[in-house]
């Protein structure tokens, strides 16, 4: 891989690696904790997250990504916390930040973030960039995933919409902003038909959540503009408007979703069912 001006690095995928099977470069969990150990090389991560190893260096000079924890012989490993932060740099990427504001926006977060709250943050950072669907080989996908992908593998992907199969069996159609989730789902011990069920079950009261929320947006903001439809400066003043509550409104959301999931399993598994939270 190239660099761009100020060290831009331009993606690739397919570093020459040979493919593993899926599962050999993965973090390894470390028993009771929920905690992943770091156990990924620098080829190993290089390869899971689509960049190369001369732009992990790049980035760990820049102060990015956090250091290794050195194992035998010196060697650094690297853990889901360093994959979860390359896939958050790609998203402010998609954004259109530069380098420089990369490393801004990156120095305000909390060292001791998990990966779990990067991915979480990746989510919010993601959740307006539009996408659209890029093409990927049978190979780059495996590299991404760490490994050889099984025929159960693709179809699992499939379900949740992280890609579409196209004529040519060993191409498909990728979804940029799903395929980390995706991959992270494939070795959460949940069935087809269970993902498939959930799937169905987010994306119902999410529409939901969405026509209720435009419903209120269009009656008590909108409707004040609508006699200055013809102004073109109350216009641009209603899109950027739109786009800053946009990012607001899924923080709310996510927000939302974490405390009433928590209520939830506190009330099933504690509390009992009579049990009430505000």
């Amino acid at each position: 891989m190239t660099t761009q001006a100020e060290g831009q690095p331009v993606r690739e995928h397919g570093s020459g690696q040979p493919v593993r099977e899926r599962g050999s470069g993965q973090p390894e969990r470390e028993r009771g904790s929920g905690r992943y150990e770091p156990s990924l090389t620098v080829d190993e991560l290089a390869a899971r997250a689509g960049v190369t190893v001369r732009t992990i260096r790049f980035y760990s000079t820049r102060g990015l990504l956090p250091p290794p924890s050195i194992g035998p012989r010196r060697v650094g490993r690297y853990g889901a916390a360093h994959l979860s932060r390359l896939a958050l740099i790609e998203e402010l990427q998609h954004h259109g930040l530069t380098l420089a504001a990369i490393e801004r926006y990156m120095e305000q977060l909390p060292a001791d973030m998990t990966a779990h709250d990067l991915a979480i943050h990746r989510a919010l950072v993601a959740s307006w960039i539009p996408e659209g669907a890029t093409e990927m080989s049978r190979e780059q996908l495996a590299r991404r995933a760490g490994g050889a992908l099984s025929d159960a593998d693709v179809d699992r992907l499939a379900a949740m919409s992280v890609l579409e199969r196209t004529e040519d069996p060993d191409t498909f159609r990728i979804d940029p902003g799903l395929l980390h989730l995706g991959l992270r789902l494939l070795d959460v011990p949940i069935s087809h038909d269970a993902i498939l069920a959930a799937r169905d079950v987010m994306l119902e009261h999410s529409r939901q959540a969405a026509r209720e929320l435009t419903r209120l947006f269009q009656a008590e903001v909108w409707g004040p503009y609508r006699e200055r439809e013809s102004d073109p400066e109350a216009v641009e003043a209603m899109r950027s408007l739109s786009a800053d509550m946009q990012p607001m409104v899924v923080q709310a959301l996510v927000t939302a979703f974490q405390r009433s999931l928590k209520d939830e399993l506190r009330r099933r598994y504690v509390d009992g069912p009579d049990a009430e939270y505000t």
